[in-house]
């Protein structure tokens, strides 16, 4: 029997990890490099394609057929796989990843946003098995979303569905890398608490620490450390309250770098919902961490690849 497995990749602003998956989700070989977008497109892309190919290498090596290429990606995607936006990852914008990949590689490719990718991983084999509809939440260097409604991941019309981390919270609020402003990222991912962080006071004392650190101060007792979180959380809340209020999710599942801080972000954003959602859709809610940590993005999009393969 043919061992068959997809490469799944998880493409990040500073980091591409990628793996070989069979169709049951097991993960056979683990890789990880840094990106480097400042030296432009061109470079960009000949790591990528080269990394894919030395896990395709690695199939090789271990008796493996590779079935395809399964790739997250940040920014909105539209269908046919072209990254129509990338406000972390500009040089992208507009850009045929998907076309690239299948040309480059020879193999059938499928390009996502990355936290769909996420929202299926955990949807197939993770924190989303017990629900039906439900919100996966990505905090790391922005805030991204992907919907799984009804066991079906929802994209919209056009691929831009989920993103909720461009819902406006403050209507002339920071600038956002996505030409809007006030935008939830702008407050609550890890750039935006430490914005939080200076503006509250942290800079005055000549401090420089990203959120990881913010968040071990406001463990300590730090009061402007503390109060950047339940800023984030109060936003995070104010945006989960109106997606709620629309769609009558059953839970939120919180993954990413930032979602290890859920305990300082939950009792400004529990306060919030209160607040603002529909008792009967908070009383149901279920707030949880993911758990596929770095795999699920990776584990997501091969899955959708042996989908989409599977249905032709």
């Amino acid at each position: 029997m043919t061992k068959r497995v997809a490469i799944g990749i998880d493409l990040g602003g500073t980091n591409c990890r990628g793996a070989l998956v069979s169709q049951n989700g097991q993960v056979r070989a683990w890789r990880r490099i840094e990106t480097d977008p400042a030296a432009g497109l061109t470079v960009f892309l000949q790591r990528l394609t080269g990394f894919c190919r030395e896990l395709r290498s690695t199939a090789a090596e271990l008796g493996l057929n590779i079935a395809g290429v399964g790739c997250g990606a940040a920014g909105i995607v539209d269908l046919s796989g072209q990254v129509r936006s990338a406000p972390n990852l500009h040089l992208l914008d507009d850009f045929d990843l998907q076309g690239h990949l299948q040309r480059g590689l020879n193999l059938p490719a499928l390009v996502i946003n990355d936290a769909n990718a996420i929202a299926w991983g955990e949807a197939r084999y993770g924190g989303g098995q017990g629900f039906d509809s439900f919100l996966t939440l990505t905090l790391g260097t922005g805030v991204g979303g992907g919907l799984i409604l009804k066991r079906r991941l929802w994209q919209g019309a056009c691929g831009g569905a989920g993103e909720i981390g461009h819902l406006a919270v403050e209507a002339e609020g920071r600038p956002c890398g996505c030409g809007s402003h006030g935008c939830l990222e702008q407050y609550a991912s890890g750039q935006g608490i430490q914005q939080n962080f200076q503006e509250l006071g942290g800079a005055e004392r000549g401090e420089t620490v990203d959120s990881i650190g913010i968040a071990s101060l406001a463990r300590q007792g730090d009061p402007v450390a503390r109060t950047a979180f339940d800023l984030a959380g109060r936003y995070l809340g104010q945006g989960i309250a109106g997606v709620v209020n629309l769609l009558n999710l059953e839970g939120v599942l919180f993954a990413g770098g930032l979602s290890g801080c859920l305990d300082l972000l939950q009792p400004a954003l529990e306060q919030e919902l209160a607040r603002r959602a529909f008792a009967v859709n908070r009383q149901q809610l279920q707030l949880a961490a993911a758990r596929l940590g770095e795999q699920a993005g990776i584990l997501g999009a091969a899955s959708l690849l042996f989908d989409r393969l599977g249905r032709r």
